[in-house]
């Protein structure tokens, strides 16, 4: 532990706009030595809340979500950082789970620990389909490890070894169900911009292909239906999600302004 009791690790948010959950996500993270708050232009109560829970606050014009958080990573007082999104909710296993890592564990900067994550619609937990299980690689040294450029789906990138930190991460990414959808619509728009960027094309009959196969796949194959009404949306979002980035990317004209 460093001074005052705190565990030598940064916990680390980009933020914009999160003040429906940020204040019991910050409250989690109170045995960190640090909590960094990376703003990207919040209208709402998200300053006023991280300044009552102690955070330091930078700004950054929004960058995509990889750079964005490297950013973060990189303003960092400690080497050991904890990466948490400002709807995420580390739970009581986890909080402890960190406060009994030893300077031992913390020896090897090569070492890095993945969390599960546990994801709600509004109230209700997603337990089925391709959503879970959810794991994501998120305590590690920056020296060793970083965060790629992708605009969405960011990744952790490391060579070293990755064990599992006990606890979860209590994900309330969505409202309700119209939320999922409207939120894999903005996915797929970054996505699209990728695969042109790659060269990536459909044509209608693989585009109706993908859609079926994404569909069945966590409906059924990974068991969504035991999730009743929220299985088949996260079905179809993830189906439609793919689906529409590559239709968009395979169809320039959907860009375009329309002739008069």
């Amino acid at each position: 532990m460093s001074a005052a009791g705190k565990i030598p690790i940064s916990a680390v948010l980009i933020v914009r706009d999160g003040e429906r959950h940020l204040d019991r996500v910050l409250a989690a993270l109170a045995s960190c030595d640090e909590i960094l708050v990376l703003d990207s232009g919040s209208t709402d109560r998200t300053l006023e809340i991280a300044r009552a829970h102690g955070a330091r606050i930078e700004h950054q014009d929004f960058l995509g979500y990889g750079k964005q958080k490297q950013r973060a990573v990189a303003l960092a007082r400690n080497d050991w950082v904890l990466v948490i999104d400002d709807d995420e909710v580390l739970d009581a296993e986890g909080i402890a789970a960190l406060a009994s890592l030893t300077g031992t564990d913390r020896s090897d900067p090569t070492r890095a620990w993945r969390i599960r994550r546990r994801t709600y619609i509004g109230a209700r937990e997603v337990r089925h389909g391709v959503w879970t299980p959810d794991y994501s690689l998120r305590l590690f040294n920056r020296t060793c490890a970083r965060f790629g450029d992708d605009a969405v789906h960011e990744s952790v990138r490391t060579a070293g070894a990755v064990a599992t930190l006990p606890g979860a991460l209590h994900h309330y990414s969505f409202r309700d169900y119209a939320d999922v959808f409207e939120r894999m619509g903005s996915y797929a728009r970054a996505k699209a911009a990728r695969y042109r960027a790659e060269g990536r094309r459909s044509g209608a009959t693989r585009l109706a292909a993908r859609a079926l196969w994404g569909f069945l796949r966590s409906y059924v194959f990974k068991l969504g239906f035991l999730d009743g009404v929220a299985g088949v949306v996260v079905a179809l979002s993830l189906s439609l999600d793919m689906v529409t980035a590559l239709a968009m990317a395979s169809d320039p004209a959907v860009d375009a302004e329309p002739g008069h």
